[in-house]
């Protein structure tokens, strides 16, 4: 005998109706439930779901984030042209819906304290269409051959939008021009028939041992700056970072911790795993954080030697006091960098009297000592029309710089 078909709860056309409108919710407005009012998501905030406790929004509000989600559905039912009833769906309802969703897996079995979202999707379109713009000057101009991998699954799987939007998500409102010098695509490398032994092959295993915190056995073959620190060195992988020209690593030195900065095509694809346990994200963050100190008080990206970053971040170390003056043509874009440094001091000269534009100006900051040849080669720039004023051995460079170039003339 045929077993008796069991009712299921949303075989009530109204009920289906509010489950379906839900979902709608969470895709158009992800975020929906946070205490923290945002463009996106002016409904405050989640509570737990699953939980019949209000969240605080501050000390003196009480925030009900399902109260949130409920207001952005009767609107999405009314721009849908579906007539609910009166004060429908209450707050109740609306939580044992929540936990269908939990129950097939379309919400994760988690709190979700700063709103709600369905999977990865958490962002709007127009939050979207900024990030995507982004990835990809990153995939095309820094030239990141895993994201530009990711970039062209997205582009095939969002062609349709791109086509209902008339081709403003793929229309790149910003860019970065920045680009590297070498080549960084293995595949690309493959294609052009120009590959290059480097550690662009192993991104993946770089990428997973910085998440985890393992040590690497990597491999230097090229030191522009020290051709005695050349081959096998032991480090924790930090950070990949790109700055203006290249791609570059910030690592630690497994046995003196010592940290350091190095284009990743100076490295060969020597990537061997020391260790499979990772020492955690905790003591990672913390190292990076203290890469990222020692570059924001210096100038450009060496972090000095083991016994120099050790005096710097102990503050046992005596800053350089550096004087610069400008001249035209170049007062004006001297000027416009007024986030240059933290430490940095601009003072315009007396003004001309035909165009009311400052003589010159002063560009004054305090650095490392081991930041004065990347700052040197900073004001190498404007060389016609800058005078090193202090310290005085940066003084005596420059001097003899320009002597050399002259010499290179006659």
């Amino acid at each position: 005998m045929a077993k008796k078909p069991t009712a299921h709860s949303y075989t009530d056309s109204l009920a289906f109706d509010r489950l379906m409108l839900l979902i709608t919710t969470l895709v158009r407005y992800p975020g929906v439930g946070c205490p923290v009012p945002d463009a996106a998501s002016p409904a405050p905030s989640a509570h737990p779901p699953g939980k019949g406790k209000t969240q605080t929004a501050t000390p003196k509000q009480h925030h009900d984030a399902l109260q949130a989600v409920r207001v952005r559905l009767q609107a999405v039912a009314q721009s849908q042209g579906i007539q609910l009833p009166a004060d429908y769906p209450a707050v109740p309802t609306l939580r044992k819906d929540l936990e269908t969703l939990r129950r097939y897996g379309i919400l994760d079995q988690r709190m979700y304290r700063w709103g709600y979202y369905l999977g990865t999707g958490a962002m709007s379109h127009e939050e979207f269409q900024v990030a995507f713009s982004a990835l990809a000057s990153q995939a095309r101009d820094q030239g990141d051959p895993h994201v530009r991998q990711i970039h062209a699954i997205l582009s095939q799987r969002l062609r349709g939008l791109d086509l209902e939007l008339n081709g403003e998500l793929f229309y790149p409102v910003r860019q970065h021009l920045n680009r590297p010098i070498g080549y960084t695509d293995p595949q690309e490398m493959m294609v052009l028939g120009t590959n290059r032994d480097s550690l662009f092959h192993q991104l993946d295993r770089v990428e997973q041992a910085i998440s985890q915190g393992q040590a690497l056995e990597l491999s230097r073959s090229i030191n522009p700056y020290n051709k005695s620190q050349i081959g096998p060195i032991q480090v924790y992988p930090l950070q990949l970072v790109y700055h203006d020209i290249a791609w570059y690593l910030i690592y630690e030195h497994c046995d003196t911790g010592h940290l350091e900065i190095e284009r990743l095509e100076r490295f060969k694809s020597h990537c061997k795993l020391l260790t499979d346990e990772g020492r955690g994200l905790q003591i990672q963050r913390k190292r990076l954080q203290t890469a990222h100190k020692l570059l924001e008080s210096g100038w450009g990206l060496f972090l000095g030697s083991l016994e120099e970053q050790q005096a710097e971040l102990q503050g046992r170390l005596k800053l350089e006091a550096v004087k610069v003056r400008f001249f035209e043509p170049v007062v004006t874009f001297i000027l416009e960098g007024t986030r240059r440094h933290d430490r940095q001091r601009l003072r315009p000269g007396p003004k001309d009297s035909s165009s009311g534009q400052p003589q010159y100006v002063d560009y004054e900051v305090k650095l490392p000592p081991r930041s004065l040849n990347e700052f040197s080669r900073w004001v190498h720039r404007f060389a016609h029309a800058a005078k090193v004023l202090a310290p005085a051995a940066l003084v005596a460079k420059h001097r003899e710089d320009a002597r050399k170039l002259n010499q290179l003339y006659r």
